[in-house]
């Protein structure tokens, strides 16, 4: 069934895509750091293809290093999403990995759910509606950086977002898009800014906070483009900083601690990766059910107003 499912769900035209794009930054630490996460990516979504029980889903990443695994999870999260849609017989796979050995990964492995997203024609409230409440929202932070990543003419240069996206989806959507943009060819990072200015006003704080989540979660360059992306968010600060400290808890939960991600959030949180994880924890206390705005977004709120202090 695995080497039938890799025939069925070949991922090799998107890892062309992918090496053709990164042809475009010269060669150093930002070039490296994304060929990485591309291998791991790739690694966990084929091991999902290849074998998706949990355990022994959960025994195969297991052997990779731990700084990866989180990018790895997002692999599994696509794999596994996909054999959900695709197999009628079979539709609980990712839910199972996701209550199962899978937990400490949570946010990844949603993230890389989304990336079904952008692969099949499917309604993105029927795509969430099996998924955690809470964190269902970061399916389209996946679907934003896919979409952004392969479709950057449409999605960022025109800034057009999918027909299946509206409403608040759109904001988790462009933390996607903006992770996307950390990752741009060049040593320096001032022409983020630029790319940010273009959107509209109403979009640039979501744009910054994936700016934040990849600065401190994939990390790539150093301490002066981390200063010289705290220069640029301007007014954005607290929503840079946000996406910085969901970046800490992921790492913390999935127990793959990073040096760029203490890095980032001392610089950006003027606090220690460990405290920035807290307070996302902390956030959460008596948080209210979904109303007019989504759980998920008061949560967001919370963290930037402690930050803002």
């Amino acid at each position: 069934m695995g080497r039938v499912a890799r025939l069925l769900f070949s991922f090799s035209r998107e890892q062309r895509r992918y090496a053709r794009s990164l042809a475009a930054f010269p060669e150093g630490p930002v070039r490296q750091r994304a060929e990485e996460i591309g291998e791991s990516f790739v690694e966990g979504y084929h091991a999902a293809l290849e074998d998706s029980r949990p355990q022994a889903l959960a025994a195969s990443l297991a052997r990779l290093t731990p700084e990866q695994w989180g990018f790895a999870y997002e692999g599994v999260g696509l794999g596994l999403a996909l054999l959900d849609v695709l197999t009628p017989w079979r539709r609980d796979r990712l839910v199972t990995f996701l209550h199962g050995p899978g937990a400490a990964q949570i946010y990844m492995l949603h993230v890389g759910a989304g990336w079904a997203l952008a692969r099949l024609p499917v309604s993105v409230r029927r795509f969430q509606a099996h998924l955690d409440p809470l964190c269902r929202w970061m399916v389209l932070d996946g679907f934003g950086f896919h979409e952004a990543f392969y479709q950057w003419e449409r999605t960022v240069e025109r800034r057009e977002l999918p027909a299946r996206v509206f409403g608040y989806a759109a904001r988790p959507f462009d933390f996607g898009v903006g992770r996307r943009l950390w990752f741009t060819p060049g040593d320096e990072v001032g022409h983020i800014l630029g790319i940010v200015a273009a959107f509209p006003p109403s979009r640039q704080g979501d744009l910054w906070t994936g700016i934040g989540k990849a600065c401190a979660f994939a990390g790539g360059r150093g301490e002066a483009a981390i200063q010289e992306i705290r220069r640029a968010a301007g007014p954005y600060a607290p929503q840079l900083a946000q996406g910085v400290t969901f970046a800490a808890k992921v790492r913390a939960r999935g127990g793959n601690p990073a040096a760029h991600t203490e890095l980032a959030c001392r610089l950006l949180c003027g606090m220690s990766a460990e405290e920035a994880a807290a307070l996302t924890d902390e956030a959460l206390a008596g948080l209210p059910p979904d109303g007019e705005l989504p759980a998920f977004e008061v949560w967001r709120r919370r963290i930037q107003d402690r930050l803002k202090t």
